[in-house]
């Protein structure tokens, strides 16, 4: 039986409530673009990756000049990801459980949209919103960018304003994530669902957090997590 509660605000009112998860490292094990820069990129790609991790450069500037040296086409792309990622046990049992709830489910990644609707594709999901970098496939390799929520191109923080956009529309937000792209959005969630390295950052800077290994995880203690924030 669902516990009314959790679509109940503290003042009472009905509360709407969206799970925004990241993709590469959270509903896959492993950072699919990461595997296809190692596949088919440049060699140096893993240095550019350390610009970023430094903040020297945006994730928008890393992605864009990483994937523009990759000049395989999609359907070697998309075989690799199928062939090589496996995805983290439990998605389909939350989804369920959001549907019963009344939850809204979203992806928001700073992975690439071509290989995330291939692998949901393959695991019979659909119609779930996908926020990714936009791909296109050229001559001269693929041009990832990231588009706002008003259709801007934006270079960093992608996930932060989409998470300001479904707050905005009255959403109470449930973060998920694995990396530590993740931090800044989860400091600003209502609460968070945290693995690798989002997890640690979270234990160092005091950001409360839920831990998980699969979405049967979260399946289980979402349910605590809401009664904590409405007793």
């Amino acid at each position: 039986m669902i516990n009314p509660c959790f679509n109940v605000g503290v003042t009472g009112r009905a509360v709407k409530t969206l799970l925004q998860c990241d993709f590469d490292g959270t509903i896959t094990q492993e950072d699919a673009s990461f595997l296809i820069l190692d596949v088919f990129g440049s060699k140096d790609w893993r240095q550019l990756f350390q610009e970023y991790v430094e903040g020297k450069i945006s994730v928008g500037r890393f992605n864009m000049t990483a994937f523009a040296r990759v000049k395989a086409d999609e359907p070697t792309l998309i075989k690799l990801v199928q062939d090589r990622v496996k995805i983290r046990p439990g998605l389909h049992n939350l989804l369920a459980c959001c549907d019963r709830l009344g939850f809204e489910f979203v992806i928001v990644s700073n992975g690439l949209d071509f290989y995330i609707q291939a692998i949901l594709r393959d695991m019979g999901i659909s119609g779930i919103k996908v926020f990714a970098a936009r791909t296109r496939f050229g001559p001269d390799g693929i041009e990832a960018r990231y588009l706002g929520p008003e259709g801007n191109i934006i270079e960093d923080g992608f996930k932060e304003s989409h998470l300001r956009l479904f707050q905005s529309k009255g959403y109470r937000i449930i973060y998920i994530g694995n990396g530590v792209s993740d931090v800044s959005p989860a400091r600003q969630a209502y609460g968070v669902f945290a693995t690798g390295d989002l997890l640690a950052c979270c234990s160092e800077m005091g950001i409360n957090c839920m831990p998980f290994n699969d979405f049967n995880d979260i399946v289980k203690d979402l349910p605590s997590l809401l009664q904590v924030k409405n007793p």
